[in-house]
C-alpha cells in the first residue's frame, strides 16, 4: 500500500488562517487554534457590521435632514411628507448632502414642497 502524504494541504489551510489573523495581538496571530477562533469571530462581526453600516448611515442622514428642516420650522416627517406630495424624489443621502453643503438650495426645496 502506498503512503499518502497530506501535510501540504493541512499546511496551506493553516497558513491561510494565520494570514487572515495577521495583526492580531499575541497568540491570536501565532497559534493556529486560537487564531482560527478569532478569525471566525472576526468574520461574523464583519458580516453583522456590513448590515449595521446601512442602518447607522440612514440614521445619520435622517438626523441631518431633521436639523436642517428645524431651521425652516418643520419637522423631519413633515418635510418628507411634503416632498412625497410634491413629487420631489430625492433620497435621504442626497437630501442630507444638500442640507449640509448647500443650505439655500435645501431651503428652496422645502419652500417648493410647502
Amino acid at each position: 500500500m502506498v503512503r499518502i502524504k497530506r501535510g501540504n494541504i493541512a499546511r496551506k489551510r493553516r497558513k491561510k488562517i494565520l494570514q487572515l489573523a495577521k495583526g492580531y495581538r499575541g497568540a491570536h496571530s501565532r497559534l493556529f487554534r486560537v487564531a482560527n477562533q478569532q478569525v471566525m469571530k472576526a468574520l461574523r462581526y464583519s458580516y453583522v457590521g456590513r448590515k449595521q453600516k446601512k442602518r447607522t448611515f440612514r440614521k445619520l442622514w435622517i438626523t441631518r435632514i431633521n436639523a436642517a428642516s428645524k431651521l425652516n420650522g418643520l419637522s423631519y416627517s413633515q418635510v418628507i411628507h411634503n416632498f412625497k406630495k410634491s413629487n420631489i424624489d430625492l433620497n435621504r443621502k442626497i437630501l442630507s448632502q444638500i442640507a449640509i453643503l448647500d443650505n439655500p438650495t435645501f431651503n428652496k426645496l422645502v419652500d417648493i414642497s410647502k
